[in-house]
């Protein structure tokens, strides 16, 4: 998706409010099924996942299209997790033990999603594009000249 189309506002703003739309329905559901502190826990933790997943599949092998990217990382993700409500929902806790709970969950679950979600990625397709890289080096070393 190249900034020289002239439609690459439009179609960024297109793809972003199709991911939000899906995602902010999808954390309504989602808080339909298991409303509180549990619901929003949920979202977030598979959010950071999918997040983690989305962003180091770039890194590691580039299958998915910027425009994936887009619609998944910015759209969706973005309005299917909520820091928002998880900080109204933290200090409404019953107690400053649930409250520092709540923070622990949310942060440390997330964080391992996120870990989850680049291991995922790395392990996907069993062989990264930087593994091809170092590879591809290896074998261009190793040529012996005619």
């Amino acid at each position: 998706m190249g900034r020289t189309h002239p439609l690459h506002t439009l179609e960024v703003l297109l793809l972003v409010g199709v991911g939000g739309f899906a995602g902010s329905n999808l954390r309504y559901f989602v808080s339909l099924v298991q409303p509180g502190l549990t619901g929003t826990l949920i979202a977030n933790v598979a959010g950071s996942f999918a997040l983690g997943f989305i962003l180091y599949e770039a890194i590691y092998m580039g299958y998915l299209a910027d425009q994936t990217h887009v619609v998944v990382g910015t759209g969706f993700l973005s309005s299917f997790t909520t820091y928002s409500t998880f900080a109204v929902q933290t200090t409404q806790a019953a107690s400053p033990l649930w409250m520092i709970g709540n923070v622990a969950a949310n942060y440390g679950l997330g964080l391992m999603g996120v870990l989850l979600g680049r291991m995922l990625a790395r392990n996907v397709n069993g062989r990264s594009k930087e593994a091809e890289k170092m590879a591809e080096q290896e074998t261009t070393e190793t040529e012996v000249p005619e």
